[in-house]
């Protein structure tokens, strides 16, 4: 299962290591990566895949909530189905 991330927030040194760490830890594989900064707004989107997380979905948000905090930044993840359906017309 595919998951799609969105990291928001002030550009600071170690915004995406500290998400790969997360990921690492919990077997979230990396699929794709897009990042921009707009003046000294970072803002990043992920495609990753959580079929062999070691945690469950729900931890996972916990997680990624927590190391936002850390990081002083929002990180949302949504499965790839809900998304998609929510962005259909």
């Amino acid at each position: 299962m595919n998951a799609i991330v969105t990291v928001i927030g002030k550009d600071k040194v170690g915004i995406m290591a500290g998400v790969c760490v997360a990921f690492e830890k919990t077997n979230v594989n990396v699929l794709d990566i897009s990042q921009t900064i707009l003046k000294d707004m970072f803002t990043m989107n992920m495609l990753v895949d959580v079929k062999n997380a070691n945690v469950s979905f729900s931890e996972l948000v916990d997680i990624l909530d927590k190391e936002g905090e850390r990081l002083g930044v929002s990180i949302r993840i949504q499965r790839e189905d809900i998304f998609d359906a929510m962005h259909r017309i």
